[in-house]
């Protein structure tokens, strides 16, 4: 392929499988759906939340956006352990896993100062979501705070792939995502 040859945005891509396989998790992490649905997840996590994410990071990549590439590619990674972790029944681990992810969400969440506020909020709420689960997962806590902040997480990925699709789509923008906190190079 050419470098003159452009690809489709995989962001909303990613977005999209990130934030349906999160805000299902989240529902039974707070307590609203039954953790018999875990099934639902697991196929999200194998399919969608891990393989369409990881694809999305290796089209990042593809692009030159070292920010999405690995956001993607980790979380996509994230969701295919996630799947393998809750098959062997992982006891205290988990919250090492997930302390883990939190580490990795914080320094993404700075990243996201110089892209646009949606995803400021989506990686904010990401990185107290995980926290508070890692919390759950060393039995500190229950888990409804974290499944609550994790299906607000889930819900800002969704509206800020339906908004990249819009305005792509559009031309012009439709839902607005928010400027940058901080300009590039500044």
């Amino acid at each position: 392929m050419s470098d003159s040859v452009r690809i489709a945005d995989p962001g909303p891509l990613g977005l999209a499988g990130f934030g349906i396989t999160t805000c299902i998790l989240s529902l039974i992490n707070a307590g609203v759906t039954s953790a018999e649905a875990l099934g639902v997840v697991l196929g999200l996590a194998l399919c969608y939340g891990g393989g369409a994410q990881l694809l999305a990071g290796m089209w990042e990549f593809r692009k030159g956006n070292t920010f999405g590439a690995t956001a993607f590619t980790s979380y996509g990674a994230f969701w295919l352990a996630f799947y393998f972790i809750i098959k062997a029944n992982p006891g205290a681990g988990m919250g090492v896993f997930l302390l883990f992810f939190g580490i990795l969400t914080f320094y993404l969440w700075f990243g996201t100062f110089y892209l646009n506020k949606a995803l400021f909020f989506v990686f904010l709420t990401l990185w107290v979501a995980f926290l508070l689960l890692a919390l759950h997962g060393f039995g500190v806590m229950g888990s409804q705070a974290g499944g609550w902040i994790g299906f607000i997480c889930g819900l800002l990925a969704l509206y800020t792939s339906a908004a990249t699709v819009l305005n792509a789509t559009a031309g012009r923008e439709v839902l607005p995502l928010g400027k940058p906190l901080r300009q590039a190079g500044a």
